[in-house]
């Protein structure tokens, strides 16, 4: 509990003028360079930026001229007595949100200064309200918060510091902060209770008007981010509408359809990719994998690191090596990433499958509508170890044969070998099709439409020749 608080106490002397009058100067100062910055912010009110900015001024100005009027108020010294009380100030003026009062308990009297009844817009010629009156002009949701704050006071000399909300007779609906302590008499029982009653509706809609400003430029930014991934994301990425048919001269080997599935949770793009190249040496690329994170960073380093995939393999990189130099890539990095890999090239002439990963599940390879997931070579995650090295395994492959690649998450809501048991089952259906695009279409249509955390990407190629 508080110190109790003496009735007599001597009233507070105030301080120096000088250093008062120095305080309002720097304030005002700091006023006029506010306002100068909010009317460069001017504009149509189209840009959530310069809103944000605007409203971020307007809310420092009401601040400044409180802090004005309160130093003001601090140099002057305390009001005069009641006797000598000034001319009611303007409605809008500063001086007209601060009013005070004190409701003395013995007598069941109200004293109200002129500021107050301006404030709850009643009649200066009408009687103050009580204490138990007061509450009928707060608002129904409010009124308990009231309530409470003032038992405290007068029960427990708990000092008062709160806001609520009242409507005046008008109707108008304003916010009201409340500082009060008891005034405790001779023998320590409460006689009555002072305050000090602020309007801040206007500080309180500047507030809101910042935060509404602040979400809405919040939301902006995140629309255009996702905007700018899915963009980058779709520049990169294979066309994953319908089926491609490798090579694109010559005898067709490979019949490949793709598709990327958006979390249902997220509003932000992962860095998952798959891809499929042909190669200058007749070889084709299949690569599918994930780099950790979300946001234009992530797609940008996506969009990266496929980039270099595509540049290795061009070469004639073998999948192995090809793997060992992406780990050193992101291990580079100036911002460090952890990234998971699936990279095959397949010989047609020979229908050899040479793959490596890199701590990502392996393809899975169906045939006469059986299916099996492919022994893993050793692969640790890319970015985990510098200097890892990464074993490659080959596997033949036959006409008919239907290799499906993809990314963690395709199967929300199951595990890592859950997941790869229910693709599994699926070989007798995908026995069944004739392309590419429908097997990824049957896939879709099984796990697509499940609440998934994050993105997830499918490649399947067909054996065609």
């Amino acid at each position: 509990m508080p110190p109790h608080l003496s009735a007599d106490r001597p009233a507070a002397q105030p301080p120096g003028r000088g250093s008062v009058d120095a305080l309002i100067s720097q304030a005002r100062r700091l006023k006029g360079d506010v306002d100068a910055v909010r009317r460069d912010t001017q504009s149509d009110g189209s840009d959530p930026q310069e809103r944000w900015q605007r409203a971020l001024c307007d809310l420092a100005l009401h601040q400044l001229d409180d802090l004005d009027e309160h130093l003001g108020q601090l140099r002057d010294g305390p009001l005069p007595s009641p006797a000598a009380t000034p001319p009611a100030p303007e409605r809008d003026s500063l001086l007209s949100r601060v009013g005070s009062a004190e409701w003395n308990l013995l007598t069941d009297e109200a004293s109200w200064s002129a500021e107050l009844f301006q404030i709850l817009g009643r009649d200066p010629a009408a009687a103050p309200l009580t204490l138990d009156e007061l509450p009928s002009v707060v608002l129904d949701e409010d009124r308990r918060r009231l309530m409470a704050m003032v038992t405290d006071c007068l029960v427990d000399a708990k000092p008062i510091d709160g806001e609520f909300r009242i409507v005046r007779p008008d109707g108008e609906a304003r916010t009201v902060h409340m500082m009060g302590e008891p005034v405790l008499d001779s023998d320590g029982s409460t006689s009555s209770m002072w305050a000090v009653l602020r309007d801040v509706s206007e500080l309180r809609r500047s507030q809101r008007a910042v935060s509404e400003t602040r979400d809405s430029l919040q939301r902006h930014r995140a629309h255009t981010e996702h905007r700018l991934a899915v963009e980058l994301q779709e520049a990169v990425l294979p066309p994953r509408r319908g089926s491609l048919r490798l090579p694109h001269r010559g005898p067709q080997t490979l019949d490949l359809a793709a598709r990327c599935l958006r979390s249902s949770t997220s509003a932000m793009i992962g860095g998952d990719w798959y891809d499929a190249l042909e190669l200058a040496d007749g070889e084709t690329l299949l690569s599918v994998g994930d780099l950790t994170g979300h946001g234009v960073a992530v797609a940008s380093g996506m969009a990266a690191l496929l980039g270099a995939v595509r540049g290795m393999a061009m070469a004639g990189t073998q999948p192995g090596q090809l793997m060992s130099w992406l780990n050193q890539l992101l291990d580079a990095t100036v911002q460090p990433a952890l990234g998971s890999a699936v990279c095959c090239r397949y010989r047609p002439d020979t229908r050899t499958l040479t793959w490596a990963q890199a701590g990502h599940p392996a393809p899975l390879l169906f045939r006469d509508g059986t299916g099996r997931r492919l022994n893993a070579p050793d692969g640790v995650l890319l970015g985990a170890t510098p200097g890892a090295v990464y074993a490659q395994a080959e596997e033949t492959l036959e006409v008919g044969d239907l290799l499906v690649l993809h990314t963690d998450g395709l199967v929300p809501g199951h595990s890592a070998a859950d997941s790869v048991n229910l693709l599994l089952d699926l070989g007798p259906r995908l026995g069944e099709t004739d392309t590419a695009q429908d097997c990824v279409r049957l896939v879709v249509d099984e796990f697509g439409e499940s609440e998934r955390e994050g993105d997830a990407c499918v490649l399947v190629a067909r054996v065609t020749y």
